[in-house]
C-alpha cells in the first residue's frame, strides 16, 4: 500500500521544495469529495489515486501536478466546490482540474484512422498545459492496471481506446515505458488467447533471459574496449505487443522473430560503424539475408543505420542496430521519428506535426531536469494544434477544422447538403448564433430545414474553402437562374413586339443560328447573358427573326431609352420619377437606404433594374458615371419607407414604454425592436419604423429625444 509519505520522499527526492502540507491537504479533500466510496476492487478512492501519484512521480514531475493528479475528479463528485480547492491550492491546480474534467466528457467513437488521429490531435489541444497530458497518461494507466475490475464491455472499449489514443501519444512524447505497457495491457484484453500464448513462450525464462543480456552487453563492451572504441551499448527484450504487431504485419511464427533480444551499439562516426559490424560478425556468425545496410542506402524517411542479425551465445538469436549518435537522433526526433515507424506510417503526418512532438518532447526532458516550479506561462503551456480546431459531431464523430470555424464549416464538413439547408445550431447543448466561432471539444448539433438556402452572409465568416465554394457556387447558380428568367421575359416582351411568341421564336433555325454565332451553347446561355445586361432583347431579335418579319420600333435616346428597353413597363409603387416617368422598375439600394425628401441619383444595374441611391453614397460616387442617371422624389404621391434607427438609452424601467409612446406621437410604425443591456447600466435599442420622408423621420427623432433618459439617437444605414 502506497502512503503519503512516500509520495512525498520520493517527490523531495528531486524537488527539495516540496510542501507535505499541501500534499496532505490534498489527501484530505480526496477522502472528503468520495466519502463512502469503494471501487470494485476494494480500494479506496485515497489509495487509487495515491497510485497515479506513484506514476507521475517516476516522471519526475513538480508538486502541483501530483496535487492535481491526487484530486483529478475530485470536482466531479459534487462533495468539493471549486472555491474550496481554488482557497487552498490556487489557480493552476484548479485550472488543470478543470481541463482534465472538460477532456473527460469527450465521447470516444472508433472510427478510421484518420479520425483517431483528430481525436489525438484534439486531446493536445484542448489539455494545452502539459501536465494535463501527463496526468491523464497516469491516470489512463493505472486503470488499465486495474481492467479486470471493470465489466467486460467497458473493459473492452478503453482498451481500444488505450491502444489508438494513449499509447500513441505516450510513444510521441518519447515515455516507451508506459507505451509499452499501456500497449501490453490492452493486448491483454483485446486479444486474450494471443497474449496468453505469447506470454507463456516469452516469460518462461525471463530471469534466464534478464542475465543472457546483461552478459551479452558486457561481451560487446569488450570488443569496443579491444579496440579502442568508445561507444554506448544497451539491450532489451520486445514487449508482447510488439511481438504480435510483427507478426501480424509479416505473417511468421515466433519461431521467426529475430529480434526478441536486441542489442543497440552507439558509436561516434560512420567509420565506426562498420567497424563495429565487423567485430560483431567476427564474432558471432550472421544469419544471411539478415543485413541490412541503412547508412549507404538509407530508408526514404532519412533513417540510416545498419540492422543484423547474428546467432549469439548460447545459439541465441539476437538482433543488433549499430549507429552513430546522430543517426540516432534523427532516428527518435527528426523526419523518421521512430513513433512513425513504430505506427505503421499509415496516418499522413506533417513536418509542421513533427516540430511539435519533437518540441514537446524537448519540454518533458527540460521538466526532469529542472526542480523550480512550472509556471502556466512557461513551456508547460502548450498550442500544438494553433491552426485547426477539432470538435465533434453528437455520435462522437472528430472533425478537423481550420481555427476561427464556425457551425457552418462543421455543416458541411459533415455532408454538402447538410451544410445548403443549414439554420442553426447547438453548440453544447445551446442554441448559438450560426457565426459563433468553435472550440476544441465542442459538440455541434446542426439544425437543417429543406426549405433553407445558402446565404451570401455566409461568406464573410466562414473559413473552410469547402464551405466558401459551395456557398459561392450556390450563389452564381440562383444568380443564373435569376438571371435566365429575367432574360427569358425580357426577350418575350421584345418579341411580342413583333408578333411573336417565345416558343415560336425558338423554333426557327435563326435562333440555333445566333447561338452559335454568339458563341453559346444553349437558349438559356442567351437569356442569362439579357438578364446579366450584357446583350439587348432587340440584338437577338434581330439575328433571329427574318428582316421582312421585324418591325420597326421608335428610336428612344439616351439612358432612359435604354432603361425602359430592357425593363419594359413595370407599373412603380416606388414614388420615383425619371425625367418625369414613372414606367420603370425601381429598387432602393441597401447601402443607404435613402428617404423621400433627400438627394437621389439612380444607378442602371444589369438585368434588376434601376437603383436608386442617396447622391452623397460612396458605393454609386465609387461606380461608373456613365450608367448614372438623373431621378427625383415623386413628392405627390403617399408612400412609407422602412428605415432603422438607434438609439442609446439609461438603463432604466420605463424606457422601453416611452420610447415606443414618443414614436407613436410622431404618427410612426414600429416593425421590429431589438432591445440590448450593455453592462454599464446603458441600453442599447434598434428599431426599425415606418416613416413617409425624411421631414417625417425628423420629427420622430425630436419627440424620442424628448423622453428623459434618452442619451443618444441616431439613422442607421444598412
Amino acid at each position: 500500500m502506497i502512503t503519503i509519505n512516500d509520495i512525498y520522499e520520493q517527490l523531495k527526492s528531486y524537488y527539495p521544495q516540496a510542501d507535505q502540507g499541501l500534499l496532505v491537504s490534498a489527501c484530505e479533500f480526496c477522502q472528503r469529495a468520495h466519502h463512502g466510496q469503494v471501487s470494485d476492487d476494494g480500494r479506496d478512492s485515497l489509495q487509487h489515486s495515491l497510485e497515479i501519484a506513484s506514476i507521475l512521480i517516476r516522471l519526475k514531475v513538480d508538486e502541483t501536478t501530483i496535487i492535481v493528479g491526487i484530486l483529478y475528479d475530485s470536482l466531479s463528485s459534487g462533495l468539493v466546490t471549486k472555491e474550496e480547492l481554488l482557497s487552498t491550492f490556487g489557480q493552476a491546480v484548479v485550472s488543470l482540474i478543470e481541463t482534465g474534467t472538460k477532456i473527460s466528457s469527450i465521447p470516444y467513437r472508433q472510427s478510421n484512422q484518420q479520425h483517431v488521429e483528430n481525436f489525438r490531435k484534439m486531446f493536445v489541444s484542448m489539455a494545452r498545459d502539459l501536465r494535463v497530458i501527463l496526468v491523464y497518461l497516469a491516470v489512463r494507466l493505472n486503470d488499465m492496471r486495474n481492467i479486470r475490475h471493470f465489466k467486460g464491455s467497458e473493459q473492452l472499449s478503453r482498451s481500444r481506446e488505450t491502444l489508438e489514443i494513449y499509447a500513441p501519444l505516450a510513444n510521441r512524447l518519447g515515455i516507451s515505458w508506459i507505451k509499452s505497457e499501456l500497449e501490453d495491457l490492452s493486448l491483454q484484453i483485446l486479444e486474450p488467447e494471443e497474449y496468453d500464448a505469447l506470454s507463456r513462450r516469452i516469460t518462461a525464462h525471463r530471469k534466464e533471459r534478464g542475465e543472457y543480456v546483461a552478459k551479452v552487453r558486457e561481451q560487446i563492451c569488450d570488443l569496443l574496449h579491444q579496440n579502442d572504441l568508445q561507444g554506448e551499448v544497451t539491450g532489451r527484450f520486445k514487449h508482447f505487443y510488439s511481438v504480435y504487431r510483427k507478426m501480424q504485419r509479416t505473417g511468421v511464427g515466433l519461431d521467426q522473430i529475430y529480434d526478441l533480444t536486441a542489442f543497440r551499439v552507439l558509436v561516434d562516426s560512420v567509420r565506426e560503424c562498420y567497424e563495429v559490424l565487423g567485430m560483431i560478425h567476427a564474432t558471432w556468425k550472421p544469419i544471411p539475408g539478415r543485413f541490412k545496410d541503412y547508412i549507404a542506402m538509407p530508408k526514404a524517411n532519412m533513417y540510416q543505420s545498419l540492422h543484423t542479425t547474428v546467432i549469439g551465445p548460447y545459439a541465441e538469436r539476437m538482433e543488433v542496430q549499430i549507429r552513430t549518435r546522430e543517426m540516432h537522433r534523427i532516428a527518435e526526433e527528426g523526419v523518421a521519428a521512430h513513433w512513425k515507424y513504430k505506427e505503421g506510417g499509415a496516418i499522413p503526418v506533417t513536418g509542421r506535426d513533427d516540430q511539435r512532438f519533437n518540441w514537446l518532447r524537448q519540454v518533458l526532458e527540460w521538466q526532469r531536469d529542472v526542480s523550480t516550479e512550472w509556471n502556466a506561462s512557461d513551456t508547460t503551456f502548450i498550442d500544438l494544434f494553433p491552426e485547426e480546431v477539432y470538435v465533434f459531431t453528437p455520435n462522437g464523430e472528430v472533425k478537423e477544422l481550420p481555427q476561427g470555424s464556425c457551425p457552418i464549416d462543421f455543416a458541411y464538413a459533415v455532408h454538402t447538403d447538410v451544410g445548403m439547408q443549414c439554420v442553426g445550431a447547438r453548440i453544447n447543448g445551446k442554441l448559438c448564433p450560426l457565426k459563433t466561432q468553435l472550440q476544441n471539444g465542442d459538440i455541434v448539433d446542426v439544425l437543417t430545414s429543406a426549405h433553407q438556402t445558402p446565404s451570401k452572409d455566409w461568406l464573410a465568416f466562414v473559413k473552410t474553402s469547402k464551405a466558401r465554394n459551395k456557398i459561392r457556387h450556390w450563389i452564381k447558380a440562383e444568380q443564373r437562374e435569376k438571371s435566365i428568367e429575367i432574360g427569358r421575359e425580357l426577350l418575350e416582351k421584345e418579341l411580342r413586339k413583333h408578333k411573336y411568341s417565345l416558343k415560336r421564336a425558338l423554333s426557327l433555325d435563326g435562333f440555333a443560328q445566333a447561338v452559335n454565332e454568339l458563341g453559346f451553347k444553349a437558349a438559356e446561355d442567351i437569356f442569362a447573358s439579357i438578364g446579366y445586361g450584357k446583350l439587348s432583347p432587340g440584338q437577338i431579335v434581330s439575328h433571329v427573326l427574318p428582316k421582312e418579319e421585324q418591325i420597326k420600333q421608335p428610336v428612344k435616346a439616351g439612358a432612359l431609352g435604354k432603361v425602359l428597353e430592357k425593363f419594359g413597363r413595370h407599373k412603380s409603387q416606388s414614388a420615383i420619377l425619371i425625367g418625369g416617368i414613372d414606367n420603370v422598375m425601381v429598387r432602393f439600394a441597401n447601402c443607404c437606404n435613402p428617404l423621400p425628401g433627400e438627394p437621389v441619383i439612380g444607378f442602371i444595374t444589369r438585368g434588376r433594374g434601376l437603383a436608386v441611391h442617396a447622391k452623397n453614397c460612396p458605393q454609386v460616387l465609387a461606380s461608373d458615371p456613365e450608367r448614372r442617371i438623373d431621378v427625383e422624389w415623386d413628392m405627390h404621391r403617399k408612400t412609407t419607407r422602412p428605415v432603422k434607427i438607434r438609439i442609446i438609452c439609461s438603463d432604466q424601467k420605463g424606457m422601453l414604454v416611452g420610447i415606443s409612446g414618443a414614436i407613436a406621437d410622431a404618427d410612426a410604425n414600429i416593425i421590429s425592436a431589438s432591445v440590448h443591456s450593455r453592462g454599464d447600466k446603458k441600453g442599447s435599442n434598434l428599431f426599425e419604423i415606418d416613416v413617409e420622408n425624411l421631414e417625417h423621420l425628423n420629427r420622430v427623432i425630436r419627440e424620442i429625444k424628448k423622453v428623459k433618459g434618452v442619451l443618444r439617437v441616431e439613422r442607421v444605414r444598412n
